[in-house]
C-alpha cells in the first residue's frame, strides 16, 4: 500500500485528531476512547482499500493497543479524585478477563463484516442510551449477586473485546442503571479498560500472526503506525477530559456524540450491505 508524502501528512493528521478525540471521550464521557477510534480507524481504512477481510479486525486491534496507555492515564485521574472502586474491580476483574478472551478467541477468527456487525449494532444501542436515557433510569438498587453478576462482567469483556473499546462504553451504562454513582461509575471503567486491553491486544497480535492483506507496519492485527500516532493525543487529553467530567453537565455532548455514533453505525451496517 503506498501512499505519497501529502496523503502520507494527512492520515498522521488524523490519526493525532482521533487519539484526541478519543482520550477526551475516555475521561470526559466514560464511554472508552475505542468507540471514536475504531469508527475513524475503520473509514481510513475503507478509504485506503485496505482489504475489507482485515479492515475491521486492524481496527480493532490498534485500538485496543492504544487503550492500554489511555486507560492507564484516565485512571490515575480519577483514582486521585477517589472515583475508582476497587472493590467492584477485585470481584468482577476475573469473569472480565474470561469474557475478554472469549471475545478475542472469536474475533480473530470471524469474518470482518460480522465483526462489524458486532460493532455497529451494540454502537447502535450506546447511541440510543446517550440520547434518550434518562439519569433516574434504574431497574434495581444494586448489582446483581452471583452469577448474574459474573455473566454481566464476563458480557461487557468480551463485546469490548470485540469492538476494540475500554469497557466504558458498556459498564457505565450498566453500572448507572444499578444506581452505581455516575463519576464513580465512569472512574472504575476507566480501569475496567486496562482490564480489557491487555489481553484483548495480546489475543489480537497473535490471531492476526503472518495473516495477509494487514497495512505496512503491522504486528499481528495491531498496527503499530497507528499506534504510535493516536497515543499521544489521547494520553494527553484523557486527563483533560477527566478533569471536566467533574465539572460539567456534558448531556448535551452526550447527545451530540450518540448522533456520532448513530452515523456510524448506519455507515457500517451499509458497508456490509454493499
Amino acid at each position: 500500500m503506498e501512499m505519497d508524502l501529502s496523503n502520507l501528512a494527512v492520515l498522521a493528521a488524523i490519526l493525532l485528531a482521533a487519539g484526541a478525540a478519543g482520550g477526551l471521550a475516555a475521561g470526559l464521557l466514560g464511554v472508552g476512547g475505542g468507540i471514536v477510534i475504531v469508527p475513524v480507524l475503520f473509514h481510513l481504512f475503507t478509504t485506503m482499500g485496505l482489504d475489507e477481510a482485515v479492515r475491521m479486525h486492524v481496527a480493532v486491534g490498534t485500538s485496543l493497543a492504544t487503550i492500554i496507555a489511555t486507560s492507564v492515564s484516565s485512571t490515575r485521574s480519577h483514582w486521585r479524585k477517589g472515583a475508582v472502586d476497587m472493590d467492584l474491580l477485585k470481584q468482577w476483574g476475573p469473569f472480565i478477563l474470561v469474557g475478554v478472551i472469549m471475545g478475542t478467541s472469536i474475533a480473530g477468527y470471524v469474518r470482518g463484516p460480522a465483526l462489524t456487525g458486532v460493532f455497529a449494532v451494540v454502537a447502535s444501542f450506546v447511541a440510543l442510551h446517550m440520547a434518550f436515557g434518562k439519569k433516574d433510569w434504574h431497574i434495581a438498587e444494586s448489582l446483581p449477586k452471583n452469577p448474574l453478576k459474573a455473566l454481566i462482567g464476563m458480557v461487557i469483556g468480551g463485546f469490548s473485546a470485540m469492538m476494540g473499546i475500554g469497557g466504558g462504553t458498556l459498564s457505565v451504562p450498566i453500572l448507572t442503571l444499578f444506581r452505581f454513582p455516575i463519576h464513580r461509575a465512569v472512574g472504575t471503567a476507566a480501569a475496567i479498560g486496562f482490564i480489557i486491553a491487555i489481553p484483548g491486544a495480546i489475543g489480537f497480535v497473535l490471531t492476526g500472526w503472518n495473516v495477509d492483506g494487514r497495512p505496512p507496519f503491522s504486528l499481528g492485527y495491531i498496527n503499530l503506525l497507528g499506534v504510535a500516532l493516536i497515543l499521544p493525543t489521547s494520553m494527553v487529553m484523557a486527563p483533560i477530559g477527566a478533569k471536566l467530567a467533574h465539572s460539567l453537565n456534558t448531556q448535551g455532548l452526550r447527545r451530540a456524540f450518540a448522533g456520532f455514533l448513530a452515523l456510524t453505525a448506519a455507515r457500517m451496517f451499509y458497508s456490509i450491505l454493499t
